[in-house]
Formats: C-alpha cells, structure tokens, sequence
C-alpha cells in the first residue's frame, strides 16, 4: 500500500527541517542550496486519539500506531525539467511518491539564503508547479509519439491510448494538473501508467516565521483553495525545537503557544487523508494496533494490510465500531449489548472499525 509522501519545494524553504521535525532524522538542514541530493525517507507515526483510550480498556503490551513515509527530496529550480540544478534526478525520486507535500517559504529572514531577491510565495508555487508540469508534458510527447505508431497500423487499443494522452497534453498544456482532469476508469488506467507529477494529490505546507509572522500565508491559502488542496500553517523551526524536547517540557512550550499538541500532527493527518487513508484496529493482550486501509476497501483487502496470508485465506471478520467498544467497555460489553457482528469478504471497512480476522492457511 503506497504511504509515501515526497517533500517538495525550493531549495532553502525549511524542507529538510520539516523533514527532521517529522521522522526525528537529524540530516542536515544548511543555509545553502542542494543541501539535500539523495532523498531521505524516515517514517511518521499518525497521531489518533483512539488508541490510548483502546489501550486504557484492552491492557495491551504495546500500543502501535500507523505511520506515514516522509521523503526529503532535494529543492528543484526554474529548468529542473531540463535538468537545472539536477533536477532530472529530483524529479524522478518524486515519481517514486505516492503524494506530494509542496513546503512555501512564508518568513522572511536576511541570514538563509533564498534563490530569488524575495520572498513570494506564488512566484514560488508557480516555479514549482511548471517545472512539474513541463515534466508531464516531456512524459505524454514520447507517450503519444509510440501510441501514434502503433494506431497508425489500426491498433484499437492504441487509438484509444492516443486519445486520451492527447486529451491529457491539451489539459496539461494549458497549465492545469493533470489530477484535475475528468478521465473515465479507461483513461485513468492509462494515464496511471505514466507516473505523471501532477497526477499526485498535493498538499501545501506554508512554512512561517518563529514568530508565526503570516502575513504571506493568504497567498498560499488563495492558491491552495483554487487548487482544492488541503493547507497546513507551521513553523518547521518551532516544530523542530518543539520535538527535541522531553515530553513535561514540550507540554510546557505547547501550553505558552496556546496549542494543544504539535503542529507536526497536523501535517502528518493531512497527509494521511490525502492519500485517501482510514484507520482499523486490531486488539489483543500484545498490542493495540492501527492499521491504514484505503477508502472502500473490502474486509478481505483489509486484511492484507496485516499480512497477503490474511488476504488469501481470509475466511470472515468480527467487527465492532470503535465507538460501540469503548461505550460497552470492550469486547464482551459489545457483544453482550448485541453490537458484535460476523462480516464476509465483500463488507465495507469503515473508520474506527475493531476488527478481529479469521483466516486460514
């Protein structure tokens, strides 16, 4: 299951720092561009709630949350398309993203460098958004030149290959995503193959001044509502030294700030949802654990996410909401009030479920 999200943007716009403040890595996060060439991946555990209430009645050993993947990947610059400031490289370790996490510099600070005279936030989306897109239309050219051969030779399939890159180019080439373009499940099918930049959901991360300054954050709010994208508002510089702390001080800091958890939570549940993700859980004297599954994933799928065994021998799921579990007081509570029910392979996972999986192998 793909949980991968690529972190995006120019050079020295506190990409890596947000990276560290996440996944706890400490790479280096310099006032210089290209700090950054390999990607760095490191894992963020998805903050829910639920979990220690479920631990509070199950007395599990472990409690487990679920975990996002966080890709540091080096900043691109106006050509990286044609290979500016490697950026051939760059751009294909974010085809290897399931999702895009696009940080904007909001601050304004004399001491780190920024590779234009100011700060501009949309100046800035915009020279990210054509490089990706100017990306996507090299791919779709060297696509519809292949399926143009093979339809000129009367291959159907190829015809209606060439059909919708063509309708894709057009789409692209008059500056939108190709994620907003209307396909039917045909042409979706063939424009996944692709791998194109902008066919990714996309979330913004305005990143603001220590002082929480955010005076050029509308901006970014304006852009990310006409792109129907999900923003996110946060210091990387405050988040980083928020998670350096132990657990009394950073409550103390928290409380100062008037929050009640970090903003970091907030970048980590956005991304989840982006990614189309919901939660279940599995309860045992071991662990309390969250598991991700996709939105309308059957039980059957479901119990792939645990392991392909559960999937293939997958026999039947006893299911109680997370709701009805923590009102009843657990398992035996929820099946004596008549709240416990055995489901097939075809039922629909929904949010919260507690699920216990009968499989044979």
């Amino acid at each position: 299951m793909g949980i991968k999200v690529g972190i995006v943007g120019l050079p020295n716009v506190g990409k890596s720092t947000l990276f560290n403040a996440l996944t706890g890595a400490g790479i280096a996060a310099e006032n210089y561009p290209f700090t950054t060439v390999e990607p760095n991946i490191g894992v963020a555990f998805v903050p829910d709630r639920r979990l220690p209430v479920l631990a509070e009645i199950v007395g599990p050993e472990d409690v487990v949350p679920t975990a996002v993947e966080f890709v540091d990947i080096a900043g691109l610059v106006a050509g990286a398309s044609e290979g500016e400031g490697l950026g051939n490289k760059f751009l294909s370790h974010i085809r290897e993203t399931d999702a895009i996490a696009h940080v904007v510099r909001c601050f304004a600070d004399d001491d780190v460098a920024h590779v234009e005279v100011d700060v501009d936030p949309l100046r800035d989306i915009e020279t990210i958004n054509t490089e990706l897109a100017l990306a996507d239309l090299g791919s779709v050219e060297r696509a519809i030149e292949r399926a143009g051969q093979k339809a000129k030779s009367g291959d159907k399939d190829a015809q209606q290959r060439l059909d919708t890159l063509t309708k894709l180019h057009a789409h692209i080439d008059a500056g939108n995503p190709a994620r907003t373009l209307d396909l039917s499940p045909d042409e979706a099918l063939i424009a996944r193959d692709l791998f194109l930049l902008t066919l990714k959901p996309i979330m913004y991360v305005a990143n603001v001044a220590e002082d929480r300054d955010q005076r050029f954050v509308p901006a970014v709010a304006n852009q990310a509502g006409a792109e129907r994208a999900p923003l996110v508002v946060i210091s990387a510089a405050v988040e980083d030294e928020i998670m350096a702390l132990d657990d009394a001080d950073k409550h103390e800091f928290l409380a100062e700030l008037g929050e009640t958890e970090p903003g970091l939570n907030r970048v980590i549940r956005a991304a989840y949802i982006l990614l189309g993700l919901n939660t279940f859980f599995t309860l045992g004297p071991k662990e309390v654990r969250a598991w991700p599954f996709r939105h309308g994933a059957t039980a059957r799928e479901a119990a792939g996410s645990i392991h392909t065994d559960f999937e293939r021998g997958f026999i039947r799921a006893e299911v109680i909401s997370y709701d009805d579990f923590v009102e009843h007081g657990g398992e035996k509570g929820a099946k004596d009030a008549g709240l416990w029910h055995l489901e097939g392979k075809d039922y629909l996972v929904a949010e919260g479920d507690v699920i216990y999986f009968r499989f044979n192998l």
